[in-house]
């Protein structure tokens, strides 16, 4: 057949606000909040240089609900942009731009199509052979629904058949979860190539047939470190290829130095931004979390919020943007290891994202009495939640020698 090459991307979060991002300067917070956009208009040029047979967008184009002008400006010249160029789009919304939300409405072009909230088949035809989409759109925030159960079994063989899937995997609680499946549901479809979103680390479930989520477009806070893009993927009798796109303009890491204990703070501000110039060097634009030895400065919180802001002034004039976000020191080992529960609550708690600890946290700050006296935690308020969730479990659950 002749190949079919197509971009799958998701979890766009357009307008993320980048909560808990303390002390920027102005022109460095502008970045950082553009970066979204910046990262999706990568995504459009390189769509639009290449002219894949269509774009897939599996959910979360927005960060909420109440979609902004600016956001849906920006996105629907996108689309435009795409329409010229005769690149059809098609999307399906997810849980945090679901279809109930309130908002200004902007017209897309007549390219793009936009799945409804109940699942439903739509196709195309690229090079004589028809292509089949099966998807939905999330009419609320929380789809908690077997939706996988609705989408029908791949029939006619003779078509090349696509899976939209904004969710997550049964039992995985690593991620607050919606629409749940397992694997093997997906691959009893007999589909050709699953589209899943929601996860924002990227992964593949399975190679053939490829059952992917591409991860976001474009970090937005610590947990979410590393390079971020889409797919550019290619079916054909020699079957799938997958290429990974890079996209995000800035990302966001952590950065270990090796401070030895008999250093003078002079030294230890030299490494550190000796060690920050490579890293901008090496990668570009960056959040970057420092983590130092704990004899270097010891639990001195004074210190060490006195070496950040001189760091921080040591590399406001570099004209790329790198931002230190924290110090973090790091503890001494334990003389032993958590218990096995003990570890694997811990593995667990860690790999929660800030929207999972929305959920978690939701039924205390939802109380109807507790209401009067909570707001909503920002990142940062999550983040101290974490690091307190976390000498818990190594005070109750105790280490084994």
């Amino acid at each position: 057949m002749r190949p079919l090459r197509f971009i799958h991307t998701a979890d766009l979060h357009l307008d993320s606000p980048f909560k808990g991002m303390n002390g920027l300067p102005r022109e460095k917070w502008k970045s950082l909040r553009d970066s979204t956009f910046d990262a999706f208009n990568r995504l459009i040029s390189y769509a639009a240089d290449t002219k894949p047979d269509f774009v897939l967008i599996a959910g979360d184009i927005y960060d909420g609900e109440d979609r902004s002008i600016r956001a849906q400006h920006i996105f629907s010249t996108g689309m435009q942009t795409l329409a010229d160029c005769g690149i059809p789009v098609f999307i399906s919304h997810g849980n945090h731009d679901h279809l109930s939300g309130s908002w200004v409405r902007f017209d897309l072009p007549r390219n793009v199509r936009v799945f409804k909230e109940e699942v439903e088949q739509m196709e195309i035809t690229i090079g004589g052979r028809t292509v089949r989409i099966s998807g939905f759109s999330y009419p609320a925030r929380h789809v908690n629904d077997r939706m996988i159960d609705r989408y029908p079994v791949a029939a006619d063989r003779e078509a090349i058949h696509i899976g939209m899937l904004h969710g997550s995997l049964e039992g995985d609680s690593s991620h607050a979860v919606y629409a749940p499946f397992r694997k093997q549901d997906l691959l009893s479809k007999h589909y050709d190539y699953w589209a899943l979103g929601h996860i924002h680390l990227r992964q593949e479930l399975h190679a053939d047939p490829p059952i992917v989520y591409p991860g976001n477009l474009q970090g937005r806070h610590r947990n979410e470190t590393g390079t971020k893009g889409f797919y550019e993927v290619t079916l054909s009798d020699a079957g799938p290829d997958l290429k990974f796109i890079p996209a995000s303009v800035i990302e966001f890491t952590t950065l270990e130095i090796d401070i030895p204990e008999t250093c003078h703070m002079n030294e230890i501000l030299l490494m550190c931004t000796d060690r920050l110039a490579r890293h901008l060097e090496e990668k570009g634009a960056g959040v970057t979390e420092l983590v130092i030895p704990h004899a270097a400065l010891g639990r001195n919180e004074e210190s060490l919020q006195d070496l950040l802001l001189t760091i921080r002034e040591e590399m406001e004039n570099s004209e790329s943007f790198l931002w230190v976000d924290r110090i973090r020191v790091k503890e001494p080992k334990h003389p032993g290891t958590l218990s096995g529960l003990g570890a694997k609550v811990s593995e667990l708690v860690d790999s929660w994202q800030p929207d999972d600890w929305q959920e978690i946290l939701g039924d205390v700050y939802r109380h109807v009495r507790g209401i009067r006296y909570l707001q909503t935690p920002d990142e940062q308020q999550i983040q101290e939640i974490q690091t307190a969730a976390a000498n818990k479990i190594k005070a109750e659950l105790g280490a084994e020698d």
